[in-house]
């Protein structure tokens, strides 16, 4: 398999162009086995590298340049202006793996800032932050805000460091987290550390996504519907089946840029139904005799439902399982890297997730007090406390948008799993997947994924146990990445800050899964396989 090496050069006004040129902007043909493109550009201003400065320091090249009149540049200055250009730019490659433009991930590299905006409102933001005000049941309002401010930081800062991490300075684009583990720790413990973990975010998600869609189209029926209405209603499982199959329709669509609007129309409807919620908890007012505290719990119980309420909070920041693939849609260059897009729309994304998650948290907390339900969270609260006072319109418009966004989520976070199939026969066959062949595997992966939610209806209930597995991804791989890769000075504030954040987030890890099962354990959760309710 031949690499596609890109290598751009800034300095004077001409062109020179070997095989097949392609803009910086457009994607690279995957098929050459090697494409050698130098382009220039005197607007452009790029790092000193050393194999420019060690050729400009000879005795020749300072002889020749001290020979060229002074007033008026020759052909010969300008030539050596242009060669010092190319030469300053050497050592920037950009590689690509020609099996890059076959899988639906990296497919097209025409990807923005608003792209990226999209997709991280989409994966970022969703049904999991309605349960939130949970976490709040068990550590209250003082230690609940601090954790939720703190965990916002933390994962903001990791995301910073995979966004960066992206492109190694050897030039190879990292457009997949399993690859870059891979890449830093290993091939054989980078798969055992990230795989289960990245598939666990990825096809269980879209396994919860279809539970909590489905069951949300049925309680829209049932409002629409009314009281006195005649038709039958499906069961649970038919309704599994009908959100299934809207769900792989929108999935034919190729790869992941085809699909920002989608984001987009998922990232609109999250915010929609999460403001909807607070703001119609908040108005109609906090519950009577609303209870805050608990009976203290022995000190044993105590521990354990902190840990597990650590695993909601972490459970409600996802996407960094998806950060640089979205990242890898994006074009790059010496001029405008992708992490320069890609940080505008994460912020801009991170702020908008801000402005729903904490009135969320802090008003459901605030109107439900410990009443919220464990199952659903603030959307059952919502039906189940304000269904009476609540307008219909208002109470269907948001089961509307809450299965309107389970369907776009579902599509970003079936990618990685569309693209670890068809990355499979692509390494073996050298070609791209044939159409039919796509089908085929996002029907086997959506087929799957139903018959999943259909055998364990109860995986919704193991939000924090699926938060504390997936919790390492986005608090700690992150910062170890970023020591071994960038070897900051030992003992420095860098070394320090990235060790302790990572080492405290795999201790968080092991405590999360711990309190979560012991949760399991003490509560009790209803088993019922191949019966959803």
């Amino acid at each position: 398999m031949g690499e596609v090496m890109e290598v751009k050069s800034c300095s004077t006004s001409s062109n020179y162009t070997t095989a097949t040129a392609t803009p910086a902007d457009e994607e690279e043909a995957p098929t050459t086995p090697l494409q050698v493109q130098y382009s220039s550009s005197s607007s452009v201003k790029t790092p000193k590298s050393p194999f420019g400065s060690r050729f400009m320091s000879t005795p020749s090249a300072i002889a020749i340049a001290s020979a060229s009149p002074s007033p008026s540049p020759s052909p010969m200055k300008k030539a050596i202006g242009s060669m010092q250009g190319y030469l300053e730019e050497v050592g920037r490659f950009t590689k690509l793996d020609p099996q890059d433009a076959w899988l639906p991930i990296t497919e097209s590299r025409k990807g923005n800032t608003y792209y990226a905006a999209f997709h991280t409102l989409s994966s970022g933001i969703g049904i999991q932050a309605l349960i939130l005000p949970l976490a709040f049941t068990n550590l209250g309002w003082i230690w609940g805000i601090a954790c939720l401010c703190v965990a916002f930081i933390w994962q903001l800062y990791t995301l910073w460091l995979l966004i960066q991490l992206h492109e190694s300075e050897s030039g190879v684009r990292h457009s997949r987290y399993l690859k870059l583990a891979m890449a830093v720790f290993g091939e054989k413990m980078g798969k055992l550390l990230a795989l289960l973990p990245i598939m666990y975010l990825s096809g269980g998600t879209c396994v919860t996504l279809i539970m909590i869609g489905a069951d949300t189209m049925k309680i829209f029926f049932q409002i629409v519907c009314g009281e006195t209405c005649t038709l039958n209603p499906l069961t649970s499982v038919e309704w599994y089946l009908v959100f299934t199959v809207v769900a792989l329709l929108l999935a034919q669509l190729p790869n992941l840029n085809s699909i920002a609007g989608v984001s987009l129309i998922g990232a609109i409807t999250a915010v929609g139904y999460c403001t909807i919620i607070w703001v119609v908890s908040i108005v109609e007012g906090r519950l009577a005799h609303v209870p805050y505290e608990h009976e203290p719990p022995p000190a044993v119980t105590r521990i354990f439902t902190v840990w597990n309420a650590l695993g909601i909070i972490a459970f409600a920041f996802r996407g960094h399982n998806l950060v640089l693939e979205i990242q890898g849609t994006m074009p790059s260059d010496a001029k405008q890297p992708s992490r320069l897009p890609m940080w505008r729309g994460v912020k801009f994304a991170y702020l908008v997730i801000a402005l729903c998650l904490f009135p969320l948290a802090i008003g459901g907390y605030w109107a439900y007090g410990n009443t919220i339900p464990p199952s659903g969270g603030m959307l059952i609260a919502l039906h189940k406390y304000h269904g009476h006072d609540t307008s219909k319109f208002m109470l269907a418009l948001t089961s509307l948008l809450v299965v309107i966004n389970s369907l776009s989520s579902f599509q970003i976070y079936a990618m990685p799993v569309f693209d670890n199939l068809e990355s499979r026969y692509t390494s073996k066959k050298n070609r791209p997947c044939p159409r039919w062949l796509r089908i085929g595997f996002r029907g086997f992966f959506g087929c799957l994924a139903f018959f999943i939610a259909v055998a364990l209806p109860f995986l919704p209930s193991l939000a924090g146990l699926i938060g504390g597995i997936a919790l390492p991804i986005t608090l700690a791989y992150p910062c170890f990445m970023w020591l071994i890769i960038k070897k900051p000075k030992k003992y420095s504030v860098e070394w320090c800050l990235n060790g302790m954040l990572g080492a405290i987030g795999m201790i968080l890890s092991l405590l999360v899964v711990t309190g979560a099962i012991w949760s399991i354990v003490a509560q009790g959760i209803k088993i019922n396989f191949f019966n959803p309710q």
